[in-house]
């Protein structure tokens, strides 16, 4: 199982800090407006899109890892082992 003071467990506490602070950056500092579909959209919406896929992506990946890792200690449910 992932630790809680792995070095994987604290690369993605680093990684979701940085995806909320290119978040941030992002949103204090587009104030263009594009139109699309007829409608004003603010290119702020664009990035955050973007970079809330990537954490979502993350997030994911992470508990993949989790799992796998429990996978291989044995601690299946009765259920799921082969």
């Amino acid at each position: 199982m992932v630790e809680p003071g792995s070095s994987l467990n604290r690369k993605y506490r680093v990684a979701l800090l940085l995806y909320a602070g290119l978040a941030l950056l992002s949103w204090f500092t587009l104030d263009a407006r594009i139109s699309v579909g007829g409608r004003l959209v603010e290119m702020k919406f664009i990035p955050l899109i973007i970079i809330g896929g990537l954490a979502l992506r993350t997030m994911v990946a992470m508990r993949a890892e989790k799992i796998r890792s429990e996978g291989q200690e044995g601690d299946r449910p009765e259920g799921l082992k082969s």
